[in-house]
């Protein structure tokens, strides 16, 4: 055989075996890739994304699209040969594993806490957005969960409004902790509380619950490593009652990234004109109650995502707009936002025809 044929041959038979290896050999990675992008002011599933009722609300047009990224499952075992076309995709990204499911997070607890973030991310959005138009918005310190043996277990239930521990007024979620951790383990903490379904009844009507309970939990030890103290077993959170009802309806999503796109979504349908003037604009970011933005994973998904789509406008986290300026999609604009405050400013440069003036994100 002469000898380039040899070598030829002896070279595709080498990478013949390097790719069957790279098929077998497992990598500690996972991909994110491009999910899909959907109109907060439209319809997703054949109804409207966001449901308003008790309040008028008026026309909206154009786009203010929540976007979201895909991922491989925690069992998902990616091939180096995967890893590789990941690397070099445009439209993906390969991240190790642990970035996804860290402390070995099962799929099924992953998408738990997902749906936990998205309700979350809800419930800030509406209160961001009523805020932002001045309209009351009541808030309440409830018991958030109650941990399985606890010493709340069975005598606190997650919903319950806490009103008072030992008769102090609670205004804050951390007020709770600070007044168990006066007692010593093996006291008796005195909560006062509205029960949850007396709560849910009260809201339904849209009227202010008064029937409340005396609760007694026997405090135990900490389990940390560190200083012990004592604990009921239970995470405070906050609650709110709302004037009216604002229903979102958004199957198989989750995460709080959506936070910021509800939360205009919401003050476009409740104020009239449009936000967009007809204009496609994208974007995402966390929301809390104050209105203050939120960076979030997987950012250059999200603006590959919104563009494929036809975004021309990003509405960008402050946090997020390095990672994003890095790789801008051909004709799509990134806006810098802090605030709800920011993105109704951006909005109205971007209706107004006043693009030069919009805060932009940059590589730096």
């Amino acid at each position: 055989m002469p000898r380039r044929t040899a070598t030829m041959l002896a070279s595709t038979l080498m990478l013949i075996a390097l790719l069957c290896a790279g098929v077998f050999i497992k990598v500690p990675y996972a991909e994110m890739s491009p999910g899909p992008t959907v109109n907060t002011l439209g319809d997703h599933g054949g109804e409207p994304v966001l449901q308003i009722s008790g309040r008028k609300t008026y026309p909206t047009s154009g786009h203010l699209n929540m976007t979201t990224v895909r991922v491989t499952s925690a069992d998902f075992k990616m091939n180096l040969v995967q890893a590789v076309y990941g690397w070099l995709a445009h439209d993906s990204k390969v991240v190790p594993h642990d970035t996804l499911y860290p402390d070995g997070k099962t799929e099924e607890q992953s998408t738990q806490e997902n749906a936990e973030e998205f309700s979350q991310s809800q419930e800030s959005a509406k209160v961001a957005a009523l805020k932002e138009l001045d309209v009351p918005v009541q808030a309440w310190v409830i018991v958030s969960t109650v941990v399985k043996d606890s010493p709340a277990e069975g005598r606190l239930h997650a919903g319950d409004v806490i009103k008072a521990v030992d008769g102090t007024t609670v205004k804050e979620p951390g007020d709770v902790a600070k007044l168990v951790t006066k007692h010593k383990p093996g006291e008796d903490v005195v909560f006062t509380i509205v029960p949850a379904k007396e709560q849910a009844a009260a809201e339904k009507a849209h009227r202010t619950a008064t029937k409340t309970e005396k609760i007694t939990v026997t405090t135990r030890t900490s389990d940390d490593e560190g200083e012990k103290r004592a604990i009921v077993g239970i995470a405070a959170g906050t609650d709110h009652t709302f004037p009216f009802t604002v229903d979102i309806k958004l199957a198989d999503v989750g995460g709080p990234s959506a936070g910021l796109m509800f939360a205009l979504g919401i003050y476009d349908k409740l104020t009239p004109g449009s936000l967009t003037g007809g204009t496609f604009v994208a974007g995402t970011g966390t929301i809390d109650d104050d209105g203050k933005v939120g960076p979030i994973g997987g950012i250059e998904m999200k603006t590959v995502g919104a563009r494929d789509k036809g975004a021309q406008y990003f509405l960008t986290p402050a946090d997020n707009c390095a990672a994003a300026a890095k790789d801008t999609p051909s004709g799509l604009t990134l806006v810098k936002v802090n605030t709800i405050g920011d993105a109704l400013g951006a909005l109205r440069d971007i209706r107004e025809k006043k693009t030069s003036d919009l805060p932009k994100c940059t590589k730096g």
